[in-house]
């Protein structure tokens, strides 16, 4: 099986851009009901996966900081404290599946690193107990 069949595409999922700011990320996760969203620059390439605990150690370990200035903090400034691998579309299963044993999603990339959508643990769990027998 192609891990392509998991795919969520990138029109159907939310994401983050560099130039977004901490405000916009706290309510796009709240929005969408994530943990954690991926991040891509202007060309559309995936550069990391932000998540509510490195918003939390954020606000915690910035004196000032609060959320009525969370506007002025862009996330290239959060720093992540786990980086999601991402896995290209040609990747095989076995890549795709090490991966998804650590991470909730699997941000998927073409061979220049271009976000294309994401695979859920959710899903690939699902797939597997529909079609293992003993």
């Amino acid at each position: 099986m192609e891990i392509r069949s998991f795919l969520l595409p990138k029109s159907e999922v939310s994401y983050l851009k560099t130039s977004a700011s901490m405000k916009e990320a706290m309510d796009r996760l709240e929005a969408w009901k994530y943990t954690a969203i991926p991040v891509i620059d202007d060309e559309g390439k995936y550069v990391g996966t932000l998540s509510e605990g490195d918003l939390l150690w954020k606000l915690k370990c910035t004196p000032g900081l609060h959320f009525d200035n969370l506007h002025e903090v862009p996330v290239t400034d959060i720093k992540k404290r786990i980086y999601n691998e991402c896995v290209a579309i040609t990747a095989h299963m076995e890549d795709m599946l090490a991966l998804a044993a650590d991470q909730n999603f699997v941000p998927v990339v073409d061979d220049d690193r271009v976000f294309l959508g994401l695979i859920r643990r959710r899903d690939i769990i699902e797939y597997y107990t529909r079609n293992i027998t003993d």
